[in-house]
C-alpha cells in the first residue's frame, strides 16, 4: 500500500534544504528553478514559511534561512546531548581522555557534549557551548571529512587550538541534516592512534544509529 505524503509540505521542507545550501541566498526564479516548480507556487511556499519566520528576506530581497529555525534546532540539542552521552563517557573512561560530541553551526564547530574521564589525575576541560573555526581542531576537520573529497576516516591534531593539546575526531556518518564529529582531546602526549582510532570510530558509529 502506497504511503499517503502531503506534496505542500513535501515542497516546503525542500525550500528550507534549498537555502540551507545556499548562503547567499536566492531570489524566487533561482528558487523556482532550483526546485523545478511554478514561480508562483513558490510565493505562496515562502509567504506561508515567512509567517513562521522559517524564510526570510536579506537586505538585496534574497530569500534566506529565517531565525525560526533556530528556535527549532536549539529544541533537538537537549537530544542530541542525551542520546550521545552514554556513548561519551564509555570513550573518556576507557581511554581517559576528554570526550565531545561536536556539531556545525555555519562556519564553526560547536560542543554540543562533553564527558571527563573520573579516574584520571588531570585531563582537558572543554567547556559546552565552546566555538571554533571548522578550519581548525580535530572536531572541526573530521566534520569536514563528511563534505570533503578526502578519504581520511578520521582527523588528528596538535596544539591547533591550544598549546599542548592533542585531539582526534571522527565525522558522525549517515545523519541527513546533521553534521557532528565525535573525538576525544588530552595534554598527555601525542595521541597513540592505532590504540584510539578505532574506539572514536566506533563511538561515532554508536552516535549515529542512537540518533536513527
Amino acid at each position: 500500500m502506497a504511503t499517503e505524503t502531503s506534496q505542500t509540505l513535501d515542497r516546503g521542507l525542500r525550500v528550507l534544504e534549498v537555502l540551507a545550501e545556499a548562503p547567499q541566498g536566492l531570489t524566487v526564479t533561482e528558487l523556482s528553478q532550483q526546485m523545478g516548480v511554478n514561480r508562483t507556487v513558490v510565493y505562496r511556499l515562502i509567504s506561508t514559511l515567512e509567517q513562521h519566520a522559517l524564510v526570510r528576506r536579506d537586505g538585496r530581497g534574497r530569500l534566506c534561512v529565517g531565525l525560526g529555525v533556530l528556535h527549532l534546532a536549539s529544541a533537538v540539542q537537549p537530544l542530541l546531548r542525551d542520546l550521545a552521552v552514554p556513548v561519551l563517557r564509555s570513550l573518556a573512561e576507557a581511554i581517559g581522555c576528554t570526550a565531545h560530541l561536536t556539531v556545525a553551526d555555519g562556519d564553526e564547530a560547536l560542543a554540543l557534549a562533553v564527558v571527563e574521564p573520573t579516574w584520571t589525575d588531570y585531563h582537558v576541560a572543554y567547556r559546552v557551548g565552546s566555538r571554533h573555526p571548522l578550519t581548525a581542531g580535530a572536531a572541526g576537520k573530521a566534520i569536514s571529512l563528511l563534505s570533503d573529497a578526502d578519504t581520511a576516516a578520521y582527523a588528528v591534531t596538535s596544539g591547533e587550538l591550544q598549546s599542548g593539546a592533542h585531539g582526534l575526531a571522527a565525522p558522525v556518518r549517515g545523519l541527513e541534516g546533521l553534521r557532528a564529529s565525535v573525538g576525544i582531546v588530552t595534554l598527555d602526549g601525542a595521541i597513540d592512534e592505532k590504540l584510539v582510532a578505532p574506539r572514536v570510530l566506533a563511538a561515532a558509529q554508536q552516535v549515529a544509529e542512537r540518533l536513527r
